[in-house]
């Protein structure tokens, strides 16, 4: 959420209903569960929509480690994946920082922050402008789901005045 005309954003607290136009929200609070395994254990289904095909797309598992950021975070730039998802999930208990814009004629528009509380991830939309990862308060290891395929899938636009992003007010 912006404050006044600066361009200035305070992170909200991330919820799947705010972050529907943008993707999902991967969480097992409210998630569909089940027994499995002998009862042994639960299976939090279907959490996200993976959407790597495109183009003879498959999916790719990475483990992203993202160095810290204090606040202020200077947003500067924004990427997306024209032809495939891309999912975080951190593994350890920490929150992270999320940035997001929508479209606006090809290129990134005013962007929304939210910060994902532990126990959270976010899986970006195909063609959805996102800020590349941004830890908090520690060095964090998060698993990423995204596409792998021969034909280009990242694309980088700079805003020409950066945003600045502070923890809600």
């Amino acid at each position: 959420m912006m404050s006044g005309t600066d361009r200035t954003l305070f992170a909200r607290p991330l919820t799947k209903e705010a972050f529907a136009p943008f993707g999902d929200v991967i969480e097992t609070d409210g998630a569909a569960h089940f027994a499995i395994n002998g009862g042994t254990t639960t299976r939090f289904h279907d959490l996200a929509h993976v959407d790597v095909a495109t183009e003879g797309g498959r999916p790719l598992i990475s483990i992203f480690r993202g160095q810290p950021f204090a606040f202020p975070v200077e947003i500067r730039m924004m990427e997306r994946h024209p032809l495939g998802s891309q999912a975080f999930v951190p593994l350890q208990p920490v929150p992270f920082l999320i940035v997001v814009a929508p479209d606006r004629d090809g290129q990134p528009g005013e962007p929304q922050a939210f910060l994902a509380a532990p126990g959270q991830g976010v899986n970006y939309a195909r063609n959805v402008w996102h800020h590349p990862l941004v830890s908090l308060s520690q060095t964090s290891d998060f698993v990423v789901v995204d596409r792998g395929g021969e034909q280009p899938n990242l694309e980088e636009k700079s805003y020409l005045v950066p945003y600045s992003v502070l923890a809600e007010q």
